[in-house]
């Protein structure tokens, strides 16, 4: 084609072969650039297996050092630091990835990855390197050492050389039997998926890395220790509890605790009320957790089912002989001040009334003015009189008879003190903070907040007429009043009449007066 003179017709025949030729190598290239692409996603589905694996086995080695820190606190630790240094690097790698393709519309197309440009202007500068490519190198050969030194003296010899060789960044012999530096024999001049590929490869050398070596650290003495079984003794008595004198019966057994023996899930109830896991109980390493409350006094039972995972099967197990009592402390000191059982007129006195040992429900009270709210609470609202005798009975569970009086002193409440803008005695202000003040009543160092309203005082300056006030704040004759006041002057707030809020029958002691001392 190339030689002696051509006619017309032979020279286009001629340029028809080199275009024909080309198109064949253009194709070639295409379908290369897809085989990397292939390639690179196989490696990424192998690599989240790799990581749901890696992730699977560390969780049961965390399971098994919250059984037995003794024997596996150490290897769950060693078995940490491989997650954290291959995590942090394989992160490196993504981040990197992730730069590559930024420029790249559509992350499937590999045939429009067929340029070397990005890592070549990354990674290389002349002869040598720019921070980026020094960087990389760096990766490989810090994640090497720390993972070697992590498991130095674990005799995991088969892993160890695994490690070297595939993190292995020594020069490389090429086709011209010229040894060439490792970055440049793998990444210079390459087209952008075949880069992309060779570094998910790379995530990939790292999950696998990860998983031999957590494989490896269960052989010998490991592998034996997680294959046994933990079990602790189990004190299962007749009943929950027993009388002074009574003779104790039950007997001791041996349950398996460890994580094998975790329930799938539960189905329990207390009382015939259905418990809720994560708020009344939760599985755990060898049965369930329990966490409700004793609840009242008295008898509680305890069933339902738990199911377990046998041979793929689910399998239950009935909750017997589950059963126990709530008692009151009945070995709590108590301590009394013999003339203090009191209770006051006027006001809903709160108590508590139980019998240990006898559950609230078979406990009854009673006396003048006396009601049940719930339970062992009761609100005594006491009438005339100066005593009040309450009477508390229960059964037993033997069918003995309880019977407990109690006497109280009735009291009234006592006397109220006056108060100007909360403060009762002796006050100093000035007259228009006098003129907007509110006037008040409180029961100082009284054992119950009751709310206490001002219907009606009197108003006194030195020299002029008493003022009637209805209300609680000055009205304009006061005002006057005050402001018709001298310096130093005394001014009295008295005959002051109160009422509790919520009980405007009972009628308060007299109410203390307020003295001003104006200052202006």
């Amino acid at each position: 084609m190339a030689g002696g003179k051509q006619t017309p017709r032979q020279k286009m025949i001629n340029l028809m072969y080199l275009v024909f030729i080309a198109m064949l190598a253009l194709n070639m290239s295409k379908e290369v650039l897809a085989a990397f692409g292939t390639m690179n996603e196989r490696f990424e589905d192998d690599n989240a297996k790799k990581i749901a694996s890696n992730d699977a086995f560390l969780e049961s080695l965390e399971i098994k050092k919250g059984e037995d820190p003794t024997k596996y606190e150490a290897l769950y630790n060693k078995a940490e630091q491989v997650k954290t240094l291959s995590k942090e690097y394989f992160d490196y790698l993504q981040e990197l990835k992730t730069a590559m393709t930024a420029d790249v519309d559509d992350p499937k197309d590999y045939q429009v990855m067929d340029k070397a440009d990005y890592l070549d202007n990354e990674f290389f500068e002349g002869e040598g390197y720019k921070p980026a490519g020094q960087e990389f190198i760096d990766r490989v050969n810090n994640y090497r050492e720390a993972i070697l030194k992590v498991i130095d003296g674990e005799k995991m010899t088969a892993a160890e050389e695994s490690i070297k060789g595939r993190f292995n960044t020594d020069e490389v012999e090429n086709r011209e039997k010229i040894m060439v530096k490792w970055l440049e024999y793998n990444y210079k001049g390459y087209p952008l998926i075949a880069s992309l590929t060779k570094i998910t490869q790379l995530q990939n050398d790292i999950q696998a890395t990860e998983q031999d070596i957590l494989s490896g650290m269960l052989q010998g003495n490991y592998q034996q220790a997680l294959a046994l079984n933990t079990y602790s003794t189990l004190l299962q008595p007749s009943k929950t509890a027993f009388y002074a004198g009574e003779k104790f019966s039950g007997r001791l057994a041996i349950g398996k605790t460890d994580a094998s023996a975790t329930p799938k899930r539960a189905e329990l109830k207390l009382d015939g009320r259905s418990l809720s896991e994560g708020r009344d109980y939760k599985l755990v390493s060898g049965g369930v957790e329990l966490l409700f409350g004793a609840g009242n006094a008295g008898d509680h039972e305890l069933s339902g089912k738990l199911f377990y995972d046998q041979d793929g099967e689910e399998t239950e197990v009935e909750v017997t002989n589950s059963r126990f009592s709530t008692i009151n402390k009945p070995n709590a000191a108590n301590i009394a001040a013999d003339k203090m059982n009191v209770v006051y007129r006027g006001v809903a006195n709160p108590m508590t009334i139980s019998i240990p040992g006898i559950a609230e429900d078979k406990v009854t009270a009673s006396a003048p003015g006396l009601r049940r709210v719930r339970g062992s609470k009761y609100i005594m609202n006491p009438g005339s009189g100066r005593e009040v005798t309450i009477n508390a009975s229960g059964v037993l569970p033997d069918g003995t008879t309880i019977r407990t009086p109690a006497k109280f002193r009735i009291k009234d409440i006592p006397r109220p003190s006056g108060t100007l803008r909360g403060e009762a005695g002796s006050v100093k202000m000035p007259k228009r903070n006098l003129e907007i003040a509110t006037v008040g009543a409180m029961l100082e160092d009284f054992d119950f907040d009751l709310n206490i309203a001002v219907s009606e005082f009197k108003f006194k300056v030195p020299g002029q007429p008493t003022v009637v006030v209805k209300g609680n704040r000055m009205n304009a004759q006061a005002k006057s009043t005050i402001r018709r006041a001298k310096r130093g002057d005394n001014v009295q707030i008295f005959d002051i009449k109160a009422y509790i809020t919520n009980n405007r029958n009972y009628k308060l002691k007299k109410v203390s007066p307020v003295v001003v001392e104006l200052t202006n």
